[in-house]
C-alpha cells in the first residue's frame, strides 16, 4: 500500500500509463501503482497494456477506489497502436496532459554480447525504445499546442551499469538520451520529459521472471538482492510511483531532462 495522502495533486489531468497491467504476483508492478496512486491524486487514467484483462484489473481496482479510468489495449511497439493510445485518452477523458512510458521487456534472447540473440535485441529495443518514442511522438503535438504537458519515462539503473543483459542495457540507455532530447525540444513549448531509473525492485516481473531464469525460490532471490542494495531493501513499485507523482505534478514545473536513480543508493556505490 502507498504512503502519504496524495489526494489533489494531480487536480482534472488526464493521464496516459502504459504497461498498467502487471506479470502476476504477490507485489504491485510498476505501472499499476503508478496508475492507482495518479488517480488517487484526482487525474483521470487511461490504462495501457498490451493485454487488456490486466488493464481492466487495474482499471477495477482504480473505480473500487473511487477513481476515473479506462482499460485500452495497444502495441506501443506498433506505429497505428500508439497513435491510438493518444486518441483514446482523448475520446475518453480529454487531452492528455501526462505520459508515463513504462512498457519494457527483458527477453529470454538476451545476454552479454557474445550471447546476445539478434532476435532479442531487435525485440527489446523495438519494444522498450522505439515503443516508447512513438507514444511520445503520438501525444507531444497536442501537448505542444497547449503549452503544457509532463512526459515521464520508467527507465532503469541498468542504463548506467551492467554488462549482462546487453539489449536492455542499451534500450534504457537509449530512453535516457531520448527524454534529454525531448526536454530541450519541449522546454520553449511548455512540454517537461524526465525519467525514472528504478533499481533492484520488488516488482512481479523482476522476481518472478528472474527466479524462473534462473531456477532459485523467489525468497531467496529477494534476500539475495536485498543484499545488494546499500540501504539493505529493495524498492518496490510504490517507490517508483512516488517518484512519478512527483515529476508528473505541477510541483516538478521547473524540472525537466532529470534522470531520477530511485534505487536505495545502487547508483552511487563504486566497486
Amino acid at each position: 500500500m502507498s504512503l502519504g495522502d496524495v489526494t489533489g495533486r494531480l487536480p482534472g489531468k488526464v493521464a496516459i500509463v502504459t504497461g498498467a497491467g502487471q506479470t502476476p504476483g504477490e507485489t504491485v508492478g510498476n505501472g499499476k501503482a503508478i496508475a492507482l496512486l495518479f488517480a488517487r491524486a484526482g487525474a483521470s487514467v487511461l490504462c495501457v497494456d498490451q493485454d487488456k484483462d490486466r488493464a481492466e484489473a487495474t482499471v477495477s481496482e482504480i473505480v473500487a477506489e473511487g477513481g476515473r479510468a479506462q482499460a485500452f489495449a495497444a502495441d506501443v511497439s506498433d506505429t497505428k497502436g500508439a497513435a491510438s493510445i493518444a486518441e483514446a485518452a482523448k475520446a475518453a477523458f480529454g487531452p492528455p496532459d501526462i505520459l508515463v512510458n513504462n512498457v519494457g521487456i527483458g527477453d529470454a534472447g538476451d545476454g552479454p554480447a557474445h550471447k546476445l540473440t539478434e532476435e532479442a535485441f531487435d525485440r527489446t529495443l523495438n519494444i522498450n525504445l522505439k515503443g516508447a518514442w512513438l507514444v511520445t511522438k503520438a501525444v507531444l503535438p497536442g501537448m505542444r499546442e497547449r503549452h503544457a504537458g509532463a512526459i515521464v519515462n520508467i527507465s532503469s539503473l541498468a542504463s548506467l551499469a551492467g554488462g549482462f543483459q546487453m539489449a536492455y542495457e542499451m534500450s534504457k540507455a537509449g530512453m535516457n538520451r531520448m527524454t534529454q532530447s525531448v526536454a530541450m525540444s519541449g522546454a520553449s513549448r511548455g512540454v517537461r520529459c524526465n525519467a525514472i531509473l528504478p533499481g533492484l525492485m520488488d516488482t512481479p516481473m523482476a522476481i518472478r521472471g528472474i527466479s524462473k531464469m534462473r531456477g532459485i525460490p523467489e525468497d531467496e532471490l529477494r534476500n539475495e538482492r536485498a543484499a545488494r542494495v546499500p540501504m539493505g531493501f529493495m524498492g518496490s513499485g510504490w517507490d517508483t510511483a512516488h517518484a512519478a507523482l512527483f515529476l508528473a505534478s505541477d510541483e516538478a514545473r521547473f524540472i525537466t531532462g532529470a534522470l531520477l536513480p530511485v534505487d536505495g543508493g545502487g547508483s552511487v556505490r563504486v566497486g
